[in-house]
Formats: C-alpha cells, sequence, structure tokens
C-alpha cells in the first residue's frame, strides 16, 4: 500500500486550493495540534476523559456495543442475519467510564459512540476547538470508543477527520476498487453506505481473491493526536483504532447541488438498479451513453439549441422546478 501524501502547515486558502482540487486523501500533520482536548489527551491517561467530562450536558448519544469475539470489528452476524453489536443511548460521561474499565481488561468488550453532535454532548466544545479550514457551518461531531474497526465504505460528502485522542489507521481506496472489495448490500449495512465485506485483517482470499488487487491501489497512513485527514468524496475507507481510548472529531460537507437534489445519490441508484439492470445488454449500453450525455458529461452545450425557457430540468433548476418534478416522480412510483 502507498503513503497518503502529507502535508504540514496547511490554511484553510492552501486547503481550498491545493488539496481539495486534487481530489485525493491528504494528511494533514498538526493541524489541530493546539487544540485544548488534543493537549488534555497528550497531558496524561485520563486527561482526554476529564476535559471532556467537563463539557458533558448529559444529552443522549448513540452507541454500539460487541461482544469481545467481534474484535472490535462493526459487521454483520454470520450469513449476514443482522448486525452484531447492539445500540442503546448513553452519555459522554458514562461512555468514558465504559472505556476507562474496558482498559483494564485483557479481552474487552467494545463501545463506540458513533458521529454523535459535538453541539448537544458537548456544547463548549466547539468554542474552544475550530477546525481552521472550514466554515463555522459545518457541524462537528464526535466518535469514541476503544479498539473499534469500522469497515471500508464511502461518504456522499466530503471529509476532514480530526484525531484528539489516541491512533488511527485509515486506508483508502479509490473509488475504482469497488469490485476489488466485494461490497455487501446496499440499503443493509451498518452505515449509511454499502461496506466492503472483506475482513482486512484476515482476509479470506479464497473467498475474496480479488482483495489482493485492491491492496494494489490502496492508500494508508497512522494519524496520531493533532493530525488530521482529508478523505473526498466517494473515496471508500477503512478505519481501525489502535488505543484503548481513541476519540475523533469529523466534519462533513457537501458541494453545492441542485434544489431538487435528494440527501443521497443513492436513490438515484437504486431507483437504476430496479430499472435498468434487468433490460437486455444493448439496451443497458444505450442507458449508459444516455446517462453519459445528460447526466455524467453534461456541459453548457447539452442543451444549448433548445430555448432557455423550455430546457426544463436542463436548465436551471429552481425550487419550484424542483417540486414540480419531485411530484411527478412520487406520482409515478406509486405501486
Amino acid at each position: 500500500m502507498k503513503p497518503i501524501a502529507e502535508h504540514r502547515g496547511i490554511d484553510r486558502a492552501a486547503f481550498e486550493s491545493d488539496i481539495v482540487p486534487r481530489n485525493e486523501p491528504a494528511v494533514m500533520r498538526g493541524l489541530v495540534g493546539d487544540w485544548p482536548a488534543v493537549r488534555a489527551a497528550r497531558s496524561d491517561e485520563g486527561g482526554i476523559a476529564a476535559y471532556l467530562r467537563a463539557m458533558d450536558s448529559d444529552a443522549r448519544v448513540a452507541a454500539a456495543r460487541m461482544a469481545p469475539s467481534a474484535r472490535g470489528r462493526v459487521f454483520y452476524k454470520p450469513g449476514l442475519e443482522g448486525f452484531n453489536y447492539t445500540r442503546d443511548d448513553t452519555t459522554i460521561t458514562a461512555a468514558l467510564q465504559s472505556l476507562a474499565r474496558y482498559a483494564r481488561l485483557s479481552n474487552p468488550s467494545t463501545i463506540a459512540v458513533q458521529s454523535a453532535l459535538v453541539s448537544e454532548c458537548l456544547p463548549g466544545f466547539r468554542a474552544e476547538n475550530r477546525n481552521p479550514l472550514l466554515d463555522d457551518a459545518v457541524a462537528p461531531r464526535i466518535w469514541m470508543g476503544n479498539r473499534v474497526t469500522t469497515a471500508a465504505h464511502f461518504d456522499e460528502s466530503g471529509n476532514i477527520a480530526c484525531v484528539v485522542a489516541g491512533k488511527r489507521r485509515f486506508t483508502l481506496f479509490p473509488i475504482e476498487a469497488i469490485g476489488d472489495l466485494y461490497i455487501g448490500p446496499i440499503g443493509y449495512a451498518p452505515s449509511g453506505t454499502p461496506i466492503s465485506l472483506v475482513d482486512f485483517e484476515r482476509p479470506d482470499e479464497a473467498r475474496f481473491p480479488r482483495f489482493r488487487r485492491a491492496l494494489e491501489a490502496a492508500f494508508t497512513a497512522e494519524l496520531e493526536p493533532g493530525d488530521a485527514i482529508y478523505i473526498p468524496p466517494l473515496w471508500w475507507h477503512h478505519v481501525r483504532s489502535l488505543g484503548d481510548v481513541n476519540v475523533l472529531v469529523n466534519y462533513w460537507w457537501k458541494e453545492r447541488a441542485s434544489p431538487g437534489a435528494t440527501d443521497s445519490a443513492l436513490n438515484a441508484l437504486l431507483l437504476a438498479i430496479l430499472d435498468l439492470r434487468a433490460l437486455p445488454p444493448a439496451q443497458r449500453r444505450g442507458w449508459a451513453r444516455i446517462f453519459e450525455h445528460y447526466v455524467f458529461g453534461a456541459d453548457e452545450d447539452t442543451a444549448a439549441h433548445i430555448p432557455p425557457a423550455k430546457r426544463g430540468v436542463l436548465g436551471e433548476v429552481t425550487p419550484e422546478l424542483a417540486r414540480q418534478v419531485r411530484a411527478f416522480l412520487v406520482s409515478r412510483l406509486r405501486d
């Protein structure tokens, strides 16, 4: 695997001009090294726990819990018959207490607080720990746990993940690796998007022979407190927490989209699978060309021959037009 490109001394101007346009992952060493939370994590073994407890609002946060046999891997049960964890609501303080207890055991259970809104559970955190690369409108989320492994998946948003405590190993793949990662079901996964079924620590080469090829395209890095990583949209990323107490804060944001866009382009993928996949090969190729013309390869010339007032969705999509199109689709999708 190749190392992820590393940068130091990145400011917002450099991030927006030199990193984002490349559409490649980037490690930004020391980006948040001056955060009080990071300094607390570095100070002593219980520093980060004391820092977070002092800010805890007692708001409930979602936690996944796994038995020791899961080895911290957030995944399915055998045969994909359900998931290998249970979910409950807890508080930041209670989760920290669990982490402290598990750290004393040789074969502990796993707890993972995932994607909790910082503004709700740690309302004072953001004012003291600001991301220098993003607008304040981008909401931070906190992830806490012991030795947790998140299977390879992609996000539709840009992502900056900042390590506050512990150490994390990131393994990233371009979207083109999809065929070699053996992706599981769509719409039925531990995360919001489909995940790789390959156990990266114990890959079954007989069942997943092409995974070797995926590793040839992979990028990897280990991040310590104060480091951050930029993960572009649609890059597969596998994340393994390596310490007994790990804290990460991340930021998701999307580029500007059409006023009629739904929350997820996976909606369009699901509909395309229903409508197009069973067609004869020649028709599928035809639809691929149509999609290329109107969606993936569209530019200012695509509808230049049509009067602007008559372009419909091929022109400017206003909120009113978006409402009309969505109402039309709803009417067509009714059984």
